[in-house]
């Protein structure tokens, strides 16, 4: 049946889904309604399409399934729909003269001739023209928004897709819904594919094979840190995606190909002998790395300050003594524009860095630490004793960075007030952050760069540090003597023996460092579990929440995914009042071990230092946190993450988060956890390699516990095999500081 009236008070709303339960007025009996309003304003006219339901707890409700907004159509509709709020500068005094003034003709006045609200007391004609364009814009976003919820749009992804292109939407996404996945960060390939099925739009069209392009060149980039794609790669991987034949629509790719580079979403071009593609934003990164970093390396003119006497200072201090290659680290990060030091755990990388903050200081400069982490921060600063920040919040997040702003308030219009930065972990930092930091660096201040090169790359894009290393332009230190280790320990020397290829110690006669024999995946699966929950706590006296599970995969009985479950199980069970909100196949309950997947700029956080209560925006890929609480109403899910920020998200965006008793080993770089219990198992040797292990047991700071089979440790030892990513860093880097050495001399 239908009812139709004003939606006369909204009692409860999800903003998420739009489930709403309001008051409608219905022949001016009040009636309580229940359904999804794309959206919910007070004094809009609804027509309803539903059935009566008698609800035990709350009584009869009308529940809707499909719904119009209906302009009203009596003048005390009239008056209450524009005095209702929906129209910023029309209050009840305005929408009463207004009313009066046009009756049944008020909304085509508003939208036809908005010159003759003038004509009403109190009403300029800016604000006539504001009036009507607000009106325009409110019929835009309730027609764009109920168009889209067709195609299972949520409301919230709805309104970003009108916010991209405002009364253009319907007629934009109708002509070539591909175009979302260019525009509109959170639209993927497949929602507009299937968007676009629906619309009739031929498999074989250039939007389709355009969008394919960079939906191929996003996943080469996110997933797999490429910053371009050979050509003819390209062209077989987008062909598969599409189930078109390659050869048979040859024609078409070219000329999407040529679409995407004449509007410079895309460059093609040769390189080394083949051609190839990058999408444009990554060739900007990369070229201005390049230039930036060859810029500070000449504009720091190279003084060759004596700091023997520093250095010695230091040395008796502290009571120890640097070896050569660690004096020379010194001298170069002093001395150079841009250093680089690199070195496996135990190698001294952080008393070296303590000693050179204390001679830049004493040089009077000032110096910046920074680490791509949170944990990893928190790290430096404990260890060098001075603040170190994540780069995130050192460059400090625009929050207007969705209207087309600067990502960050620090850039190269507002730099760093600093005389020299340090980046620990450097390993870890994509192209995007790198090139962010370097446009914030002023021209002559100092950059050094420290890091193991032997650690797997990023999880973005590019391999900063690894180009770097390569183009062989910068002055470098190389670590490899091993300064810290007990007796007792063996982490730090395994993690050498690892990475030199040979077997390490599994004997279990060390305090830190043990070995489980287990063949069968649901023995290792059961041992993972029983470490975590009951032996490593007994043993060590640490709460479990201290232990982590480093996983090389995903999926399998041994991956993150089953790991977790079951520890969430026996961790962190059901309970009546344990609130839990379901996304996707996760349930997510409060107490909950969670990490932030992604990179999201615009998440408001909050965090007390003592009387003070700060706040801020971002939260980044691998933070790590508990649930602290969940609305069960909203879905509303809160965070309490390890550095002391507290984070709401919205029912939407709790699938940023994942589990976190257990994580996969790409996802703890830059971490350090007390203990660490990693499953050994057999696979792909693309997958399982020697810097994968070698991370995983450098993420421990008292214990490695490895579960598995020895035979399998040995193929993962044995596997010096490392995934090429393709990026152009090195080659940009040699060309920059040969134009720039031309231009010097």
């Amino acid at each position: 049946m239908n009812i139709q009236g004003p939606l006369e008070e909204i009692i409860f709303r999800n903003e998420d889904n739009g489930y709403t339960v309001g008051i409608l007025s219905y022949n001016d009996t009040p009636v309580t309604i229940v359904g999804k309003l794309i959206s919910a304003n007070v004094g809009e006219n609804l027509s309803l399409e539903g059935e009566y339901v008698n609800n035990k707890k709350f009584g009869y409700q009308f529940a809707f399934s499909s719904y119009e907004v209906v302009l009203p159509k009596t003048l005390g509709g009239i008056e209450k729909f524009l005095a209702s709020g929906l129209i910023k500068g029309v209050g009840p005094v305005t929408a009463k003269n207004i009313v009066k003034t046009f009756k049944q003709d008020t909304f085509t006045v508003i939208e036809m001739a908005p010159e003759k609200l003038s004509e009403v007391k109190g009403i300029s004609k800016s604000k006539a023209f504001e009036i009507s364009s607000k009106f325009g814009e409110l019929k835009s976003i309730q027609n764009a928004v109920m168009f889209l919820q067709q195609y299972n749009i949520t409301v919230n992804m709805a309104l970003k897709i009108f916010e991209a292109y405002g009364a253009k939407t319907i007629d934009v996404v109708k002509r070539n819904p591909y175009k979302l996945v260019e525009d509109v960060d959170g639209i993927g390939f497949l929602t507009a594919d299937k968007i676009a099925k629906n619309l009739g739009i031929p498999s074989s069209s250039e939007f389709r094979i355009r969008a394919g392009f960079v939906h191929v060149l996003n996943n080469a980039t996110e997933k797999n840190g490429n910053t371009f794609l050979p050509k003819g790669m390209l062209f077989t991987q987008t062909a598969q995606i599409l189930e078109l034949d390659e050869l048979e629509h040859e024609e078409a790719f070219a000329a999407a190909l040529d679409g995407l580079t004449a509007d410079k979403s895309c460059m093609d071009f040769w390189h080394n002998g083949s051609e190839i593609v990058m999408l444009t934003k990554y060739y900007r990164y990369e070229y201005t790395i390049a230039q930036k970093l060859c810029l500070l390396n000449n504009s720091v003119q190279e003084k060759k300050i004596d700091i023997s006497r520093e250095v010695e200072d230091f040395e008796i201090r502290n009571k120890m003594q640097f070896h050569e290659e660690q004096k020379k680290a010194i001298e170069q990060a002093v001395n150079y524009g841009v250093s680089v030091i690199t070195g496996g755990p135990g190698t001294g990388k952080t008393t070296i860095v303590k000693c050179i903050i204390e001679i830049l200081k004493q040089n009077g400069e000032e110096v910046l630490l920074l680490a791509p982490t949170g944990r990893a921060a928190k790290r430096l600063a404990d260890s060098t004793g001075a603040e170190a920040k994540t780069i995130h919040r050192a460059l400090e997040v625009n929050g207007e960075f969705a209207s087309g702003a600067s990502r960050f308030v620090h850039n190269e219009n507002n730099t760093l007030k600093v005389n020299a930065v340090i980046v620990d972990e450097v390993s870890m930092v994509d192209v995007m952050l790198m090139c962010s930091l370097l446009k914030a660096m002023p021209r002559d201040a100092r950059l050094i760069l420290v890091g193991d090169k032997d650690q797997l790359p990023s999880v973005g894009a590019g391999n900063v540090l690894g180009d770097i290393l390569k183009s062989k332009i910068f002055p470098v230190t190389m670590l490899t003597k091993i300064y810290r280790q007990s007796d007792q320990s063996l982490i730090i020397s395994n993690a050498h023996l690892i990475n030199s290829g040979s077997m390490p110690i599994i004997d279990n006669k060390s305090a830190d460092f043990f070995f489980e024999q287990k063949e069968d995946l649901n023995d290792i699966h059961k041992s993972i579990i029983d470490m975590v929950t009951s032996r490593i706590p007994s043993f060590t006296g640490l709460d479990p929440m201290q232990i982590q599970v480093l996983a090389p995969l995903k999926a399998g009985v041994c991956g993150i995914d089953n790991l977790n479950r079951t520890l969430q199980q026996i961790l962190n069970p059901p309970a009546q009042r344990k609130m839990e909100v379901v996304v996707g196949s996760t349930v997510f309950r409060e107490g909950d071990k969670v990490m932030q997947t992604s990179n999201d700029y615009n998440l408001i956080w909050h965090k007390r230092n003592g009387f003070v209560e700060e706040e801020g925006e971002g939260v980044f890929n691998g933070d790590i946190g508990q649930i602290e609480g969940i609305d069960f109403q909203t879905g509303e899910t809160t965070v309490m993450f390890e550095d002391g920020r507290r984070c709401t998200y919205s029912r939407a965006d709790v699938g940023e988060l994942s589990l976190a008793y257990a994580i996969t080993i790409h996802k703890s770089q830059g971490s350090e956890f007390d203990v660490v219990v990693i499953p050994v198992i057999a696979g792909t040797s693309l997958i399982l390699t020697r810097n994968l292990i070698y991370t995983a047991v450098t993420r421990a700071k008292k214990m490695v516990v490895l579960v598995g089979e020895k035979k399998n440790l040995k193929r993962m030892v044995s596997n010096a095999y490392t995934v090429k990513r393709f990026t152009l860093l090195t080659d940009l880097l040699i060309n920059q500081q040969k134009t720039i050495s031309e231009l010097f001399n």
